[in-house]
């Protein structure tokens, strides 16, 4: 993970997305094989409370407190710092009950389409960063292109939402016993 003293360059980006495309890909196959629909259906207040404790955790750690300074205070008011995190937490506790519902009412196997629209998140939450200029403010990203800042979150929203199917499975089971 770049420091903020670390400028991020498109290569990084690339590689970074190939490699966790990697990790995903086996994650994904575990989790699709792992969890049957039905054990996806049951799923839905421990993966909606994940998500939400999830990701206001990363936004305070990363967002808040790692690099607001280097990339976040670029593009928010600096009086959203702190705001953010629960709010992001509330947000996306929303969006991960939206996952598991569509999930279960599209076509295909409910996990890989979880994966899938998980995925789909990363990029248009990071179009939308591009569009609030995220790629020319920071000195820390200028220079990235879009494609590379479009792909990777792609993959890394899919590892980040693989992390809370696993931690929602794993208060599911210790629930049942």
């Amino acid at each position: 993970m770049p420091t903020s003293q670390v400028p991020v360059t498109s290569a990084m980006l690339w590689w970074g997305s190939l490699f966790v495309a990697i990790l995903d890909t086996a994650l994904v196959l575990v989790l699709v094989r792992r969890v049957a629909a039905e054990t996806f259906r049951r799923l839905k207040w421990p993966l909606v409370v994940t998500s939400g404790i999830f990701w206001a955790a990363i936004w305070l750690f990363l967002g808040s407190i790692m690099y607001w300074d280097s990339v976040y205070g670029y593009v928010f008011p600096s009086w959203a710092r702190w705001y953010i995190p629960p709010c992001y937490g509330i947000l996306f506790a929303f969006l991960g009950y939206a996952l598991w519902w569509l999930a279960l009412h599209l076509p295909g196997k409910p996990v890989l389409t979880y994966f899938l629209l998980g995925g789909a998140v990363g990029t248009i939450t990071h179009i939308w960063a591009i569009y609030r200029g995220i790629l020319e403010k920071p000195p820390m990203l200028k220079g990235v292109s879009p494609a590379s800042a479009m792909v990777f979150p792609f993959f890394e929203f899919v590892f980040y939402w693989g992390v809370i199917l696993v931690v929602a499975m794993t208060i599911h089971n210790r629930r049942k016993r």
